[in-house]
């Protein structure tokens, strides 16, 4: 994994950069895993905001890469506390 942000540009105004890239070869495969990692902290006011900023941020992420047809698999890293505490949630299962 490295450092790097994933670029795509969809359109001149259309630029996004998701926060981690990492390619990994898989040699039963015989083939490259490609992965793209947005980070969210959650260190807002209301976890329901920042929960919906990340879901849609999240979202035209992946449909960027489905526009671009690029084979990326798309995560969502958050913090372990805001996973026991509010994802696992009723509002956060219905996603």
């Amino acid at each position: 994994m490295n450092k790097d942000p994933l670029f795509l540009k969809l359109t001149q105004q259309f630029k996004i950069n998701i926060d981690l890239k990492a390619e990994k070869f898989i040699v039963a495969e015989k083939s490259t895993r490609k992965i793209a990692v947005e980070i969210k902290s959650f260190v807002g006011r209301s976890a329901v905001s920042e929960f919906h900023l990340a879901v849609g941020q999240f979202l035209n992420y992946r449909l960027a890469l489905e526009e671009l047809t690029l084979e990326w698999v798309l995560y969502l890293a958050i913090p372990i506390d805001i996973y026991q505490d509010f994802f696992r949630t009723y509002l956060c299962k219905l996603w």
